[in-house]
């Protein structure tokens, strides 16, 4: 079977020209010199910028491929030669099928054209007929959900709106290569959720689906294998697993907590240290599931004090609390802390939270009297660097939190 994209020594160079900057002219200033200006070439430095370079691989019929790498890496420029949007500075790519692509808000879209004239136009373009637009129209509406505003022009339609329908168009004419980037992040929870659901029906049907996107939990879920770009070159082709936890390694670097303790500080407590550890090292963006992390806390206390506790908060993203852990839960009675510096770790187990985003909050607090200085969080982002048929057999992206609870199973001797 023949590649459905091939690709062979891809670059993008841009040119990106200084100009001097002197000091600062008003308007009159600039509009009295501008025939000096459009006769004279002013000296300009130039500079070669190549947004990718030297960049080959091959993607099979069905393959839904995850593209990863940091701003800049170049995933969106890939994205752009592949629609054909620009020309390639060097190198060779063959499409064998159809592209659809969803790359930017009002991507393929004519602002002055009704919703309905879009579908149409789009369908057009992709070198289906009228007819056969027509047996998907109802479909692709109410997947967009737009029906009360499909004779209105686009231009009036919220950012929501214009994707919802931009992707369920690109989605439901059939194309063979369908290309999204990050534009999904636009819409609601629940309609990124159906979108992924779709892509992931797409590719089942045969099709492939390019996909570029920050959520590693929703590269996770679409996805069968990756491109990873770093710095315009393709760093690692892959299985998506293994991408995933490769791009997560390379960034494993030491940095600044990502709590921020600038303001937690009053009368009772003063935190000075607060930072999430795997492997020990600190967490800088991606939270390994499938393996153990210490949460650690350092804080001054300022007086003596009977009852004081800290408690950590997971919730998930829509707020919803999910778990409530205090220091003295182990504790059959809340003892008196001195005066001096304490240190406070809470261990998170192996395969305790699910493969979601989660938010960490820490607060402080003294029994049935008063709450103290914290309310510290920060968001966390989780990926998995095991195997799920080994620890949990069960639906793990639906779970928020994969508890083992202790179970017994025996065969009954009775009818």
């Amino acid at each position: 079977m023949k590649p459905i994209i091939s690709v062979e020594g891809l670059g993008k160079k841009y040119t990106i020209r200084h100009e001097g900057q002197g000091r600062y002219r008003a308007l009159r200033e600039e509009i009295f010199k501008l025939p000096q200006r459009l006769f004279q070439r002013k000296h300009q430095d130039k500079e070669e910028f190549w947004a990718l370079k030297d960049v080959s691989f091959d993607i099979m019929p069905g393959d839904r491929v995850g593209i990863i790498g940091r701003n800049g890496a170049g995933k969106s420029t890939l994205l752009k030669l592949l629609s054909r949007i620009t020309e390639p500075s060097t190198g060779k790519i063959t499409l064998r099928g159809r592209v659809a692509s969803l790359l930017e808000v009002g991507t393929g879209f004519h602002p002055e054209l009704t919703g309905r004239e879009n579908i149409f136009l789009n369908g057009a373009i992709l070198g289906m007929s009228r007819a056969e637009v027509r047996r998907k129209f109802d479909e692709i509406v109410d997947f967009a959900g737009v029906e009360k505003f499909l004779d209105t022009p686009v231009k009036r339609y919220s950012s929501g709106m214009y994707v919802r329908l931009a992707f369920a168009v690109a989605a439901h004419l059939e194309p063979e290569i369908l290309i999204v980037d990050e534009v999904l992040a636009v819409g609601d929870a629940e309609f990124q959720k159906k979108c992924l659901g779709k892509m992931k029906q797409v590719g089942q049907e045969g099709r492939t689906v390019l996909f570029v996107s920050h959520n590693m939990a929703a590269i996770r879920q679409l996805c069968n294998s990756g491109l990873y770009l770093k710095k315009g070159h393709l760093h690692e082709t892959g299985p998506i697993e293994n991408i995933i936890i490769n791009y997560t390694n390379n960034h494993r670097t030491e940095q600044e907590s990502i709590f921020n303790i600038a303001n937690a500080s009053d009368d009772i407590i003063t935190f000075i240290e607060c930072d999430l550890y795997q492997n020990s090292k600190k967490y800088n963006g991606y939270f390994d599931i499938a393996t153990s992390a210490k949460l650690r806390l350092k804080y001054i206390i300022k007086k003596k004090i009977s009852g004081f506790r800290i408690h950590v908060d997971i919730e998930n993203i829509l707020g919803i609390l999910l778990i409530r852990s205090f220091n003295t839960d182990t504790e059959k009675t809340l003892r008196e802390v001195r005066p001096g510096t304490y240190i406070s770790e809470m261990t998170i187990p192996p395969y305790f939270l699910g493969p979601k985003n989660y938010i960490i909050s820490i607060y402080s607090s003294i029994f049935n009297q008063r709450s103290c200085a914290g309310g510290i969080s920060a968001p966390i982002n989780t990926v998995c660097s095991g195997n799920w048929c080994g620890p949990y057999h069960g639906d793990v992206f639906r779970a928020e939190i994969l508890a083992h609870l202790p179970w017994t199973t025996k065969e009954s001797t009775s009818c």
